[in-house]
């Protein structure tokens, strides 16, 4: 059977999963990318033919391109993805590219705003008029429920309950984060303002967070609000001002203060608490100390 058959059947698939088009095109692009270096240096069409020396090839050759680690890394795992469905399907009886060894990663860290930064940061609006209002709103979603720049798009008048707000995550999955005393009230002062600017027009759209003329927010505006923030304050050159970074300053930020990585890979919306743990495994070793001593098996005796 031609790979690239199944290749499109593949993708199918993810659809009918409802992975993320995102998703999806990285799984495809990826995979196609491997079985055309195939056919043109192995002349290998057939998904029977593949075998594990010629994926090992293959990650030589991405090496040899001075791809990032991270990136190759993240090549397989589409490449594995691809394979699995194979199996699944029965057109293969094993997975060629499970024993493939990842490429070893060095620590990264993940670099985020500090307290004082993001207090700066919600200083630069506030509730005078709708547009501020509404700007302050989505920069204490954002740091409060370390919602994705798309969930927070999403989010309709009737998803702010009394204590939590229902977000709709990757692939159509919903989740509760909590409504803290301070995003609860911040809500009401929004609310409040966003009917009087409204009362004279109507809205055809539930949406918590609205644009001037009344249409949901877009991933480019929730962007740029940041970018304007981070121009009126001090926050560093090499921190990246977006809604993304302060998701990093959410997960951070809990796991300094004490709560166990499981939780806070429900409160992301991570598949995978692997995903998780790199903020764990990013955090200074400063941080780590600080918390070590907060937790100390003698803190709480008296010796």
């Amino acid at each position: 059977m031609l790979a690239k058959d199944t290749l499109e059947e593949f993708k199918l698939e993810c659809e009918l999963r409802r992975l993320t088009p995102r998703t999806i095109k990285g799984y495809y692009n990826s995979t196609l990318l491997f079985l055309t270096w195939l056919e043109r240096q192995h002349e290998i069409k057939e998904l029977e033919a593949i075998r594990p020396q010629h994926i090992k090839q293959y990650i030589q050759y991405l090496i040899r391109k001075q791809l990032t680690p991270s990136y190759i890394n993240s090549i397989l795992r589409c490449i594995r993805a691809y394979f699995r469905y194979a199996v699944e399907e029965e057109y293969l009886t094993a997975n060629p590219a499970t024993k493939i060894s990842w490429q070893k990663q060095g620590k990264v860290i993940i670099e985020t705003f500090t307290d004082q930064e993001v207090r700066s940061l919600l200083e630069v609006y506030d509730f005078s008029t709708f547009l501020s209002a509404r700007n302050k709103l989505i920069l204490a979603i954002a740091f409060d429920t370390g919602a994705r720049n798309t969930e927070m798009c999403d989010i309709l008048e009737e998803d702010v309950r009394d204590n939590v707000i229902l977000l709709h995550g990757k692939g159509n999955k919903e989740r509760h984060v909590p409504l803290t005393p301070y995003l609860k009230r911040a809500i009401l002062k929004y609310r409040r303002i966003k009917e009087q600017y409204f009362a004279d027009k109507i809205i055809p759209y539930k949406h918590l967070l609205l644009s001037r003329t009344g249409r949901p927010m877009t991933k480019e505006a929730m962007e740029h609000i940041f970018k304007q923030a981070a121009a009126q304050t001090d926050v560093r050159t090499n921190i990246r001002c977006s809604p993304h970074t302060a998701r990093h300053y959410f997960a951070q930020t809990h796991l300094r203060n004490g709560l166990d990585v499981y939780s806070v890979s429900r409160l992301l919306g991570h598949e995978n608490i692997n995903i998780t743990k790199r903020y764990l495994q990013s955090m200074q070793d400063s941080s780590i100390v600080e918390m070590a001593v907060k937790t100390s098996p003698l803190r709480n005796i008296r010796i």
